[in-house]
């Protein structure tokens, strides 16, 4: 079967995907749709690239020591494990959806830095244009997709799923932390919104599961 061409305009991420629909191109009727799905994949790295590179730029002294603590105070997810103590200290309801966020984020962390992280090759933005005052320390593992924005969301789908008056809150710092990623210089647009993505199947796949299992024990003790 054809392989694909090089294309040197593709990231890591992208140009692994368009090597794999090049395996579609013995296939005459598939080679329209692989050739336009290229294309789009060589689009979005581009627009991708052009985003950080204008967030990278734009002077903002009021958001970067902001964005660089709460960039910081996620790292090992201890924001979170902030959250989930105060959570269980409102009651049963409140440590039920602590324990459901802690395991949300333990089964998306396993699954971004021991599969998918390993499988990219994708490398860290150029910080060149980054003042100093919004960076952090970068970390060695691969680009894509970000684990903090994969841990917020997890964290947050889970939590919210039964508090709904804490959704919002927690939704939108689970953006803050997203997008401080960026800011500082350590992840493409990109890879937070895939990391958010796979948060978000991760925490309602986990809290679906926590949920049956803790309806059925509680039914086993009546």
């Amino acid at each position: 079967m054809a392989n694909a061409e090089p294309l040197p305009d593709l990231d890591p991420v992208a140009d692994r995907i368009a090597e794999r629909l090049g395996d579609l191109g013995g296939f005459g009727r598939l080679e329209p749709l692989r050739q336009h799905l290229t294309e789009v994949l060589r689009q979005a790295g581009t627009v991708d690239r052009a985003v950080y590179d204008t967030i990278a730029k734009v002077p903002t002294p009021a958001l970067d020591v902001t964005m660089r603590r709460l960039s910081n105070a996620a790292n090992r997810s201890l924001i979170w494990f902030g959250v989930a103590a105060g959570l269980s200290l409102t009651g049963r309801p409140g440590r039920r959806a602590a324990v459901r966020g802690l395991l949300a984020i333990g089964v998306t962390s396993a699954a971004v830095n021991l599969v998918i992280k390993p499988l990219s090759s994708r490398r860290r933005p150029d910080r060149a244009e980054v003042p100093g005052q919004r960076r952090v320390s970068m970390p060695r593992s691969t680009s894509f997709p970000s684990g903090h924005s994969a841990s917020a969301f997890a964290f947050a789908t889970a939590v919210s799923r039964d508090n709904p008056w804490l959704a919002i809150a927690i939704q939108f710092l689970a953006g803050g932390v997203a997008y401080s990623r960026v800011h500082t210089g350590v992840h493409y647009p990109g890879d937070t919104i895939a990391g958010a993505l796979i948060g978000v199947g991760a925490g309602q796949a986990v809290s679906s599961v926590f949920d049956r299992t803790y309806a059925s024990n509680s039914s086993a003790a009546e």
